[in-house]
Protein backbone atom coordinates (compact mmCIF):
# COMPACT_ATOMS: atom_id res chain seq x y z
CA UNK A 1 0.00 0.00 0.00
CA UNK A 2 1.36 3.38 -0.68
CA UNK A 3 -1.40 5.80 -0.24
CA UNK A 4 -4.16 6.62 1.46
CA UNK A 5 -7.42 8.36 0.99
CA UNK A 6 -9.56 9.58 3.69
CA UNK A 7 -13.04 10.40 4.31
CA UNK A 8 -13.11 13.45 5.99
CA UNK A 9 -16.56 14.07 8.19
CA UNK A 10 -16.39 11.85 11.15
CA UNK A 11 -12.80 10.64 10.08
CA UNK A 12 -10.36 13.42 9.99
CA UNK A 13 -13.08 15.93 11.68
CA UNK A 14 -15.80 15.40 14.76
CA UNK A 15 -18.69 15.51 12.54
CA UNK A 16 -21.34 16.16 15.61
CA UNK A 17 -19.09 18.96 17.27
CA UNK A 18 -18.65 20.52 13.61
CA UNK A 19 -21.75 20.26 11.83
CA UNK A 20 -24.80 19.50 14.55
CA UNK A 21 -25.12 23.32 14.99
CA UNK A 22 -25.67 24.35 11.20
CA UNK A 23 -27.47 21.81 10.62
CA UNK A 24 -29.55 22.76 13.10
CA UNK A 25 -29.71 26.70 11.88
CA UNK A 26 -30.45 25.06 8.65
CA UNK A 27 -33.35 22.98 9.79
CA UNK A 28 -34.92 25.40 11.47
CA UNK A 29 -34.70 28.09 8.33
CA UNK A 30 -36.21 25.42 6.05
CA UNK A 31 -39.34 25.46 8.40
CA UNK A 32 -39.85 28.87 8.57
CA UNK A 33 -38.86 29.11 12.31
CA UNK A 34 -41.33 26.32 13.19
CA UNK A 35 -39.01 24.76 15.78
CA UNK A 36 -41.34 21.28 15.67
CA UNK A 37 -41.25 21.39 12.08
CA UNK A 38 -37.58 21.93 11.93
CA UNK A 39 -37.12 18.83 14.44
CA UNK A 40 -39.50 16.73 12.17
CA UNK A 41 -37.16 17.40 9.30
CA UNK A 42 -33.96 17.04 11.67
CA UNK A 43 -35.41 13.51 11.99
CA UNK A 44 -36.18 12.77 8.48
CA UNK A 45 -32.71 13.20 7.71
CA UNK A 46 -31.05 11.35 10.71
CA UNK A 47 -31.22 13.20 13.62
CA UNK A 48 -31.99 10.70 16.34
CA UNK A 49 -33.01 12.60 19.27
CA UNK A 50 -32.14 10.06 22.11
CA UNK A 51 -28.25 9.97 21.46
CA UNK A 52 -28.56 13.62 20.34
CA UNK A 53 -26.75 12.22 16.82
CA UNK A 54 -27.21 11.67 13.74
CA UNK A 55 -27.53 8.03 12.10
CA UNK A 56 -25.10 6.16 9.83
CA UNK A 57 -25.62 6.67 5.86
CA UNK A 58 -28.58 9.20 6.50
CA UNK A 59 -29.02 12.36 4.50
CA UNK A 60 -27.77 14.48 6.76
CA UNK A 61 -24.82 12.39 8.27
CA UNK A 62 -23.29 11.41 4.59
CA UNK A 63 -25.24 13.54 1.74
CA UNK A 64 -24.02 16.23 -0.57
CA UNK A 65 -25.42 19.45 -0.38
CA UNK A 66 -27.49 18.97 -2.98
CA UNK A 67 -29.28 15.66 -1.65
CA UNK A 68 -29.62 18.32 1.65
CA UNK A 69 -31.22 20.80 0.12
CA UNK A 70 -33.57 17.96 -1.18
CA UNK A 71 -34.44 17.18 2.09
CA UNK A 72 -35.37 20.66 3.48
CA UNK A 73 -36.37 21.75 0.71
CA UNK A 74 -38.51 19.19 -1.44
CA UNK A 75 -40.29 22.02 -3.96
CA UNK A 76 -37.26 23.27 -5.33
CA UNK A 77 -36.28 22.28 -8.68
CA UNK A 78 -34.31 23.47 -11.79
CA UNK A 79 -32.55 26.62 -11.49
CA UNK A 80 -33.86 27.49 -7.93
CA UNK A 81 -32.75 23.97 -6.60
CA UNK A 82 -29.03 24.92 -8.28
CA UNK A 83 -28.99 28.56 -6.38
CA UNK A 84 -30.19 26.40 -3.19
CA UNK A 85 -27.24 24.13 -3.78
CA UNK A 86 -24.82 26.90 -4.32
CA UNK A 87 -26.11 28.80 -0.88
CA UNK A 88 -25.71 25.47 0.88
CA UNK A 89 -22.34 25.14 -0.12
CA UNK A 90 -21.45 28.95 0.67
CA UNK A 91 -23.37 28.05 3.97
CA UNK A 92 -21.29 24.96 4.79
CA UNK A 93 -18.15 26.40 3.29
CA UNK A 94 -18.36 29.94 5.76
CA UNK A 95 -19.68 27.53 8.72
CA UNK A 96 -16.54 24.86 8.24
CA UNK A 97 -13.73 27.24 8.22
CA UNK A 98 -14.75 28.83 11.85
CA UNK A 99 -15.50 25.96 13.12
CA UNK A 100 -14.28 22.68 12.07
CA UNK A 101 -13.03 20.72 15.00
CA UNK A 102 -10.74 18.02 14.15
CA UNK A 103 -10.49 14.57 16.10
CA UNK A 104 -8.67 14.05 18.60
CA UNK A 105 -4.91 12.91 17.23
CA UNK A 106 -5.30 13.13 13.68
CA UNK A 107 -2.84 15.70 13.06
CA UNK A 108 0.28 13.38 15.20
CA UNK A 109 -1.49 10.60 12.88
CA UNK A 110 -1.12 12.40 9.31
CA UNK A 111 2.82 13.50 10.80
CA UNK A 112 3.67 9.75 10.99
CA UNK A 113 1.85 8.50 8.31
CA UNK A 114 3.76 11.30 5.87
CA UNK A 115 7.27 10.38 7.55
CA UNK A 116 6.33 6.58 6.27
CA UNK A 117 6.30 8.12 2.85
CA UNK A 118 2.16 7.75 2.41
CA UNK A 119 1.06 9.72 -0.40
CA UNK A 120 -2.82 11.18 1.29
CA UNK A 121 -6.15 12.31 -0.12
CA UNK A 122 -9.63 12.94 0.83
CA UNK A 123 -12.65 11.81 -0.52
CA UNK A 124 -15.95 13.53 0.66
CA UNK A 125 -19.16 14.54 -0.46
CA UNK A 126 -18.26 18.12 0.68
CA UNK A 127 -18.07 20.60 -1.95
CA UNK A 128 -13.97 20.24 -2.90
CA UNK A 129 -13.75 24.02 -1.96
CA UNK A 130 -14.74 24.14 1.70
CA UNK A 131 -12.76 20.67 2.42
CA UNK A 132 -9.68 21.63 1.13
CA UNK A 133 -10.55 25.56 3.01
CA UNK A 134 -11.41 24.07 6.24
CA UNK A 135 -8.42 21.56 6.02
CA UNK A 136 -5.96 24.10 5.56
CA UNK A 137 -7.07 26.24 8.72
CA UNK A 138 -6.65 23.17 10.56
CA UNK A 139 -2.92 22.28 9.80
CA UNK A 140 -3.68 19.27 7.85
CA UNK A 141 -3.22 20.45 4.63
CA UNK A 142 0.28 20.17 4.09
CA UNK A 143 -0.45 16.03 4.26
CA UNK A 144 -3.41 16.00 2.31
CA UNK A 145 -2.40 17.67 -0.96
CA UNK A 146 -4.96 15.94 -3.00
CA UNK A 147 -8.70 16.85 -1.69
CA UNK A 148 -11.84 15.12 -3.89
CA UNK A 149 -15.40 16.79 -3.49
CA UNK A 150 -18.64 16.17 -4.33
CA UNK A 151 -18.52 18.40 -6.90
CA UNK A 152 -15.27 16.97 -8.72
CA UNK A 153 -16.20 13.80 -9.89
CA UNK A 154 -19.70 12.82 -12.13
CA UNK A 155 -20.69 10.46 -9.30
CA UNK A 156 -19.80 11.13 -5.47
CA UNK A 157 -19.79 8.11 -2.63
CA UNK A 158 -20.65 5.57 -3.02
CA UNK A 159 -19.67 5.01 -6.26
CA UNK A 160 -15.61 4.59 -7.63
CA UNK A 161 -14.98 8.41 -8.94
CA UNK A 162 -13.55 9.68 -5.91
CA UNK A 163 -11.36 7.04 -5.70
CA UNK A 164 -10.36 6.57 -9.45
CA UNK A 165 -9.68 10.67 -9.17
CA UNK A 166 -7.13 10.33 -5.99
CA UNK A 167 -5.55 7.64 -8.16
CA UNK A 168 -4.70 9.65 -11.25
CA UNK A 169 -3.73 12.66 -9.42
CA UNK A 170 -1.47 10.94 -7.63
CA UNK A 171 0.02 8.35 -9.87
CA UNK A 172 -0.58 4.98 -8.24
CA UNK A 173 -3.52 1.73 -9.14
CA UNK A 174 -6.19 2.16 -6.87
CA UNK A 175 -4.91 -1.38 -5.51
CA UNK A 176 -2.12 0.60 -3.66
CA UNK A 177 -4.85 2.62 -1.73
CA UNK A 178 -5.65 2.29 1.97
CA UNK A 179 -9.40 3.69 1.88
CA UNK A 180 -10.47 5.30 5.49
CA UNK A 181 -13.75 6.16 6.56
CA UNK A 182 -16.48 6.10 8.91
CA UNK A 183 -19.79 5.23 6.91
CA UNK A 184 -20.63 2.40 4.70
CA UNK A 185 -20.59 4.17 1.59
CA UNK A 186 -17.03 4.98 2.01
CA UNK A 187 -16.11 0.72 2.28
CA UNK A 188 -18.59 0.65 -0.63
CA UNK A 189 -16.80 3.24 -2.40
CA UNK A 190 -13.60 1.40 -2.48
CA UNK A 191 -14.69 -1.95 -3.34
CA UNK A 192 -16.22 -0.25 -6.29
CA UNK A 193 -12.84 1.25 -7.39
CA UNK A 194 -10.94 -2.13 -6.23
CA UNK A 195 -9.05 -0.20 -3.67
CA UNK A 196 -6.60 -2.39 -2.03
CA UNK A 197 -8.03 -2.04 1.95
CA UNK A 198 -11.36 -0.69 3.43
CA UNK A 199 -10.69 0.33 7.15
CA UNK A 200 -13.37 1.48 9.14
CA UNK A 201 -13.28 4.51 11.91
CA UNK A 202 -15.84 4.27 14.92
CA UNK A 203 -15.33 7.99 15.56
CA UNK A 204 -18.08 9.31 13.26
CA UNK A 205 -21.64 8.28 12.92
CA UNK A 206 -21.20 4.30 12.05
CA UNK A 207 -21.23 2.01 14.72
CA UNK A 208 -19.07 -1.79 14.84
CA UNK A 209 -22.00 -3.62 13.48
CA UNK A 210 -22.07 -1.27 10.68
CA UNK A 211 -18.73 -1.45 9.90
CA UNK A 212 -17.25 -4.41 10.98
CA UNK A 213 -19.34 -7.21 8.51
CA UNK A 214 -17.87 -5.33 5.62
CA UNK A 215 -14.36 -3.73 5.83
CA UNK A 216 -11.24 -5.05 6.03
CA UNK A 217 -10.13 -4.03 9.38
CA UNK A 218 -11.94 -1.51 12.66
CA UNK A 219 -10.02 1.16 14.05
CA UNK A 220 -11.75 3.47 16.39
CA UNK A 221 -9.46 7.01 15.20
CA UNK A 222 -7.31 7.83 12.72
CA UNK A 223 -5.40 8.13 15.15
CA UNK A 224 -5.11 4.83 15.45
CA UNK A 225 -4.24 4.11 11.93
CA UNK A 226 -0.15 3.98 12.03
CA UNK A 227 -0.10 1.05 14.98
CA UNK A 228 -2.72 -0.94 12.65
CA UNK A 229 -1.10 -0.73 9.49
CA UNK A 230 2.63 -1.40 11.45
CA UNK A 231 0.80 -4.31 12.82
CA UNK A 232 -0.50 -5.61 9.72
CA UNK A 233 1.92 -4.83 7.61
CA UNK A 234 2.63 -7.78 5.14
Amino acid sequence: MRAILFDKDGTLLDFEATWSPILKVLALDAAAGDVDAAAGLLEIGGYDPETGGFRSGSVLAAGTSRSIVELLHPRLSGDRLTEAVVRMDRAFHDHGVKHSVPIEGVGEALDLLAARGFVMGVATNDATLAARTSLDVLGMGRHLPHVFGYDSVPRPKPAADLVLAFAAAAGIAPADIIVVGDNAHDIEMARAAQAGLAIGVLSGNSGRDDLAPIADGLIESVRDLPDWLHQNRK
